[in-house]
């Protein structure tokens, strides 16, 4: 039977372990999300302010929306290669899956000793860490590593470009949907309003983050939309995009993003799934639920769904991958859906 996913250090803990680090390795999960990076660069940012040399390896494509906010970090790509082994700390932010960690899963496990692990996800592998920091109560991974920086006493840096509380405010806005999702509880705000006192502009970073899309993503979901199909008797939406779909309209998976919300607009469903097929080794499944219509009401728990086909998340948004093809995904995705009537 595997182990329980929990933690077993407070912030002070992590705090300590950072301040004594000197050479320093920060890692996230693959195709790093908006909580991903902001965590990525909080902590490269708390471990300069501690006197450590940092660097962070990000795995897979970036959203071009959040790539102006790592110029000037000190990133290296794990396609291309691995971290020099002189570090004496690792950091993982923001997952526990070593699936998660993909191509640097191998070099994290021989060093797990020396590895930290900050998250907020309910599934994961308590052997990825030696000191583990999780707290699925958490809405994002930034919003635990506010405790960090409490234990630290760092200063958050004034809301600008380069500041700790811009790394942040970036995970905890896109983790919880600028605030709309059900996550977004009364912690939430009063953390929200704090970096905003620090000096956040929530506008300029609403515009940056969510407001750039390129015109390939307009094509994705205009072909996403077309391939809409109802299922359940209605509580459920499926789309797909193809091979030829990122083909024909120039789009990758960095585009993909919000794509999946789009069906939820519809008053009858309240779970959607995309599946997709942008790497030809694997079908993408990304699923989201809407909150029950009144407070303790039924809903459909994707963390749940997604387990069935080995992946996770949270319970209103989670993903998996399938080692088979697109027709065969969508074959079992529709008898999954229909047996939610």
């Amino acid at each position: 039977m595997s182990k329980p996913y929990v933690g077993n250090a407070e912030p002070a803990a992590i705090a300590a372990r950072l301040r004594a680090a000197r050479r320093a390795v920060v890692v996230t999960h693959a195709k790093p999300d908006g909580d991903a990076i902001g965590s990525t660069l909080a902590v490269l940012r708390l471990l300069r302010g501690c006197g450590a040399a940092a660097q962070a390896w990000l795995i897979g494509p970036v959203d071009h929306a959040l790539r102006p906010f790592l110029e000037g970090e000190s990133i290296g790509n794990s396609q291309q290669a691995m971290p020099d082994d002189d570090a004496d700390l690792v950091v993982v932010v923001d997952t526990g899956s070593w699936s998660q960690l993909d191509a640097m899963a191998e070099w994290v496990s021989a060093r797990r000793e020396r590895t930290v692990l900050i998250d907020h996800h309910r599934g994961g592998d308590p052997a990825v860490a030696a000191l583990r920091l999780i707290d699925p109560r958490c809405a994002s991974t930034t919003q635990l590593l506010l405790r960090v920086v409490d234990a630290l006493g760092a200063d958050l840096g004034g809301g600008g470009a380069g500041s700790i509380a811009e790394a942040l405010f970036i995970g905890l806005a896109t983790d919880t949907g600028w605030f709309r999702f059900s996550n977004a509880d009364a912690e939430v705000f009063d953390a929200v309003a704090r970096l905003l006192r620090a000096g956040v502009s929530k506008d300029s970073l609403y515009r940056r983050i969510e407001e750039t899309a390129r015109p390939a993503r307009m094509h994705l979901l205009a072909r996403a939309l077309a391939s809409l199909e109802l299922c359940a008797g209605g509580r459920a939406a499926l789309m797909t995009l193809t091979q030829k779909d990122f083909a024909e309209s120039g789009g990758g998976p960095e585009d993909l993003a919000g794509i999946i919300n789009e069906p939820m607009a519809i008053g009858s469903v309240e779970v959607s799934v995309l599946v997709s097929e942008s790497d030809p080794a694997a079908t993408k499944l990304s699923f989201r639920s809407k909150p029950p219509m009144v407070k303790g009401g039924a809903f459909v728990d994707v963390n749940a769904f997604a387990a069935q086909y080995g992946g996770g998340g949270h319970v209103q948004a989670a993903g998996a991958k399938l080692k088979s093809s697109m027709a065969d995904a969508l074959a079992r995705m529709r008898r999954d859906l229909d047996a939610l009537q």
